[in-house]
């Protein structure tokens, strides 16, 4: 039975579970796939260190920008400690009071189609976090990094899951919260294995499916890069929609103009006074209000989506920020850390056991008040987006 948990986690990871054995008819069966999958997130992280460092002889994660983008997942994932995830609230209650009609649970036509309606919402949602100022302002969390390893698909956003349920909310009114709850966490998944440098191509399976190649491109500041490769599971939506391409030259990865920052607030908030502090430079209401609805590279008498003009050019040869600390202001890091993500652990380690008792299946919200959080499936986790 171990052994039988050990391979659906580890399947889970790389969308590899067939509709038989995950598909559920209440929400509160559903498994908790992205809490469960933290020791093949570790084992995968171990792994790409001590292979990279044998092809390259130098390490590839960084403790500085490793630890950032860590806690960067911790911290996104604190909201669940006060409320549900985002994606599926607003989902059941769609679900609940205006569902057209009620696609069986144990199809597998269901199992499928819920397959290609979240990984096209995930399309949209990721493209807006791309086209909008104000949700860029959440995204940008993400595209922080100037390194490429797994440990960048935890530097998720606190505040991107506020926005990104919109998205979704069309297939609750035909399917199931309970295999929407499956997909939403698997779509997640699947994404965290391809933020590593170490998988170059995957012949015809590049053709469908969102690669490491491929989201390379994506994390890239080149310009050729820039607003490419939205896909989550598959790339086919960008082949379709014309946001494709392909990598070519050296992908220099990180934000246009890098923040050379490592305070965890300052990545997580920084854009948002950004924002703000350019719309005071207009006197419009008209540009205040573009300068958070428009692009972010947006001005007065530009496209909706600005244009590059402005960025920095890219040479190939950039260094990523990697300030020199002492040995002794490392382990002091690595220390201080272990022992935040220790006390982090716990807290959601007693959440899920409270969760676990609670079973209710008419309502989302447990009438068990010995609980003090109503968090049910962490769908708003790693988030929420691994993109």
């Amino acid at each position: 039975m171990e052994y039988d948990s050990v391979s659906r986690g580890a399947r889970a990871m790389f969308f590899m579970l067939t509709p038989n054995e995950s598909s559920f008819e209440k929400v509160e069966d559903v498994p908790q796939y992205v809490q469960q999958a933290t020791p093949f997130f570790v084992g995968l992280m171990t792994l790409e260190l001590v292979v990279g460092f044998l092809k390259t002889g130098a390490p590839v994660i960084t403790i500085s920008d490793g630890i950032t983008s860590l806690s960067a997942g911790m911290v996104s994932r604190l909201p669940l400690l006060l409320m549900r995830g985002c994606e599926l609230s607003a989902y059941m209650h769609v679900w609940n009071h205006y569902r057209l009609v009620e696609l069986p649970w144990d199809s597998a036509w269901t199992w499928w189609f819920t397959f290609l309606g979240v990984d096209f919402g995930y399309y949209w949602v990721h493209r807006f976090a791309h086209e909008v100022a104000v949700l860029w302002a959440a995204h940008q969390v993400h595209h922080s990094s100037e390194y490429y390893n797994l440990t960048t698909a935890l530097r998720q956003s606190v505040t991107q899951p506020f926005t990104s349920w919109v998205f979704y909310l069309p297939m609750a009114l035909a399917v199931p919260p309970s295999i929407f709850a499956v997909h939403i966490q698997l779509n997640l998944l699947y994404q965290f294995w391809i933020h590593t440098e170490l998988i170059r191509d995957l012949g015809p399976l590049e053709w469908i499916l969102n690669t490491p190649k491929h989201h390379r491109v994506h994390h890239g500041r080149n310009l050729y890069c820039i607003d490419k490769n939205y896909g989550g599971i598959l790339i086919i939506w960008d082949r379709l929609f014309g946001t494709f391409a392909q990598e070519a030259n050296q992908v220099v990865y990180g934000l246009v103009f890098p923040i050379k920052r490592f305070e965890i607030l300052y990545v997580q908030l920084h854009y948002y006074l950004y924002l703000w502090k350019k719309s005071k430079t207009y006197k419009t209401i008209s540009n205040k209000l573009s300068t958070f609805l428009n692009g972010p590279s947006w001005k007065p008498g530009k496209r909706r989506l600005g244009d590059h003009n402005d960025n920095p050019k890219v040479t190939g040869k950039e260094v990523p920020h990697n300030p020199s600390w002492s040995l002794p202001v490392q382990i002091y890091a690595v220390i201080h850390f272990l022992l935040v993500l220790k006390t982090y652990h716990d807290l959601f380690e007693n959440k899920m056991v409270c969760i676990c008792h609670i079973r209710q299946s008419d309502s989302p919200w447990p009438n068990n008040k010995s609980c003090h959080s109503y968090v049910f499936i962490p769908t708003c986790s790693l988030a929420a987006y691994l993109a």
